[in-house]
């Protein structure tokens, strides 16, 4: 016999299991949670809103950097294909779905040439 459990979430997760509710239905008065099936009405989430705020760190420079290096986030030694350069700053974001990897996006520091990574 499994234990029951009740989370208080975010109105955007199943109060049943946690996960990430879908967008609520155009039709129909219920919203069905995609992991657990879990129904609740969507009474429940009309006239809510949620409100979310970001805080950004200060940028602080801890060393000098050389000329040819600008503050573009954090590097790695890479080589560029273009001019051989050995530094590139690099990005990752999500941007396939969940169960796949990220995108890692790398700019030379020298001649700025981009290129991409799937991971």
């Amino acid at each position: 016999m499994g234990t029951n459990i009740t989370f208080n979430t975010d109105i955007a997760f199943c109060s049943a299991c946690g996960a990430l509710l879908p967008n609520l239905p155009e039709r129909g008065n219920t919203i069905i949670c995609r992991a657990c099936q879990y129904a609740a009405p969507v009474d429940t989430f009309l006239g809510k809103e949620t409100k979310y705020t970001v805080f950004f760190n200060k940028r602080e420079t801890t060393k000098k950097k050389k000329e040819t290096e600008e503050d573009e986030g954090p590097t790695i030694d890479r080589k560029c294909p273009k001019c051989g350069y050995g530094k590139m700053s690099y990005a990752a974001l999500q941007l396939r779905s969940a169960d796949e990897g990220q995108t890692v996006f790398f700019t030379c520091l020298k001649c700025k040439y981009k290129e991409s990574e799937n991971s």
